[in-house]
This record gives C-alpha cells, structure tokens and sequence, in this order.
C-alpha cells in the first residue's frame, strides 16, 4: 500500500489550473462509496454494469436484461439518446425509450443508467432511471455538469476521448462543486494514433485516479477497444489494476445491433467472462458483488 503524501496530490496542478478543493484525495483511507439501487461502488465489492449499447425493442431489452441479470449484473445500462458520429447513424428510441427504462426496471427488479445530453431532458429521464450517464462526448459539456450537479442522483461520468487526467478531474468537480457527491468515474478508452483498436484504453489511469481523488473508478472495455474479443482481457486487466467496477456492453444478436455490434459480448461469453472475474476478484481479496 502506498503511503499518502498530501503534498503530491496535485497541489499546483499543470497548465494553470488551480488547485482542485473537493474530489481530490486527502487521505490514504478517505473514499467515496456511490450506492445505486442497493449496488455500491467504491466499496470493498466489485460492481459490473452491463447490457445493450442502445434499446432497440421491448423484445432485445428484455432478453439481454434477463441475461445479464442471470449472469450476476448489478446495474442494466442502456441508451435511449445517442450522440452519433453521423446524423443519419441511429440516434436512439429517444423519450420511447424511457418508457422501456421503467418497464425493465421494475420487471427485472435491476437498476437501470442511461446518458442525459441534453439538460432540458435531465427532469424527465431522472424519473425513469437509477442514474445518469455522461457520455465522453458531453465531459466538457459545462452546463451539463452543473444541471447535474444540482440532482440527488448518482452520475456516472465517462472521461472524454481525448481528455486529460486533470480536465477529467475537473469536469466532476464542477458537479461535486453543485452539490452531488455521488460520481463514478468511468475510463474508456482516449484517442491516440493507433488505428487497430476504436481507442486506446488507459489502464495507468485506474491507479491514478484512485491516488489523486476519492472517487469511485470503473471502467469500459468495449469503447476502450472497439473489438468484443478484446473485452474479457481488458476486463482482467482493469480489476488487475484496482478498478471498482465494468460498463460492459451485451447483445443477443451483434451482427444486427443498430449500435456499437462489433464490441458487444454475446450473453454466453458474457456468463463465462462473469465467472472469470469471479476468480480473478477472489485472488485480489475481493468479489464481484452479487
């Protein structure tokens, strides 16, 4: 176990920032644990959150809900609004869809995130979902932090693809600074001049994190590659590094997923990718919470 030292805590951060005064590290023991619906991340216990990129139908949501449920998910992700690439790409069931989010909430009795862009919508979507993601896209997004900041609902804050540490830091710290204490950062990959991987994912960030700041850390293996088969060893490899959980993505069909296919278990491989983690949680004194 490393020994704290306040002075190394970014006390004069790099490029001119201040210093950060609320989501940085104080102490060796001091942490934050968010609880989701009974989950908690930070915790001794590690939370896997996992299903579909997008909703497509009542039909794929509860198929792919049943099954990662089964498999030992703690939270069901879902999208409903999609920031896409491409204006033509599919945008997601938009307000449908939130529909959907409370049917299988309720049925499955699992708690349920989804991503807010806009924060006009972020008063509708609180009442249909466990907590709130904001995407990579929506990190500098500094309207959208504060509004968040202003709820009582966890948020699950991804990094930005091309972000750094400190911006990262920074963008919860505009919503810790509003009042919500209950963030989970979230690794996903950043971009670099690699081309055979969708982005490169950081696993030096996870340990960082954790020594700089208090809050929780999970990570996404399926944006941090781009490649489903990629999924279970940066998944290892991410727990390895002392993550608190995974935002793994899961689909009963891929070749026709209207989003992100190509990185997506299949419920199968997502049971036997659970029951490594099992293993591997267990070797580090810890387990996957059930």
């Amino acid at each position: 176990m490393f020994k704290h030292d306040p002075s190394d805590h970014q006390e004069n951060l790099q490029n001119g920032y201040p210093p950060l005064k609320l989501v940085n590290r104080k102490t060796e023991t001091e942490r934050t644990v968010v609880k989701v619906a009974g989950a908690e991340l930070g915790g001794p216990d590690i939370v896997i959150i996992a299903g579909p990129c997008s909703i497509e139908s009542k039909e794929q949501l509860w198929a792919i809900g049943k099954s990662v449920k089964n498999s030992g998910a703690r939270i069901l992700r879902g999208g409903i609004y999609k920031p896409r690439t491409s204006p033509y790409s599919f945008q997601g069931l938009q307000d449908e869809g939130l529909q959907l989010l409370s049917w299988i909430r309720k049925e499955l009795n699992l708690p349920v995130v989804t991503e807010v862009m806009d924060p006009r919508k972020l008063e509708l979507v609180c009442q249909h979902a466990d907590m709130i993601q904001i995407g990579s896209r929506n990190m500098h997004n500094t309207p959208l932090l504060t509004e968040v900041g202003q709820i009582r609902k966890p948020v699950l804050l991804k990094r930005g693809m091309a972000a750094t540490i400190d911006e990262f830091l920074f963008a919860a710290e505009y919503i810790v600074k509003m009042g919500n204490e209950q963030v989970v950062l979230c690794e996903r990959g950043i971009r670099t001049f690699e081309t055979s991987t969708r982005f490169t994912l950081d696993i030096s960030a996870i340990p960082l994190l954790k020594r700089l700041c208090h809050l929780p850390v999970i990570v996404d293996p399926s944006h941090g590659s781009g490649h489903w088969w990629m999924v279970p060893w940066l998944s290892k490899a991410a727990l390895a590094a002392g993550a608190d959980g995974l935002i793994i993505e899961v689909h009963h069909d891929p070749t026709r997923a209207l989003c992100d296919g190509g990185q997506s278990l299949l419920p199968d491989k997502f049971q036997v990718l659970m029951e490594e983690l099992k293993k591997l949680a267990e070797v580090m004194g810890r387990k996957i919470s059930v």
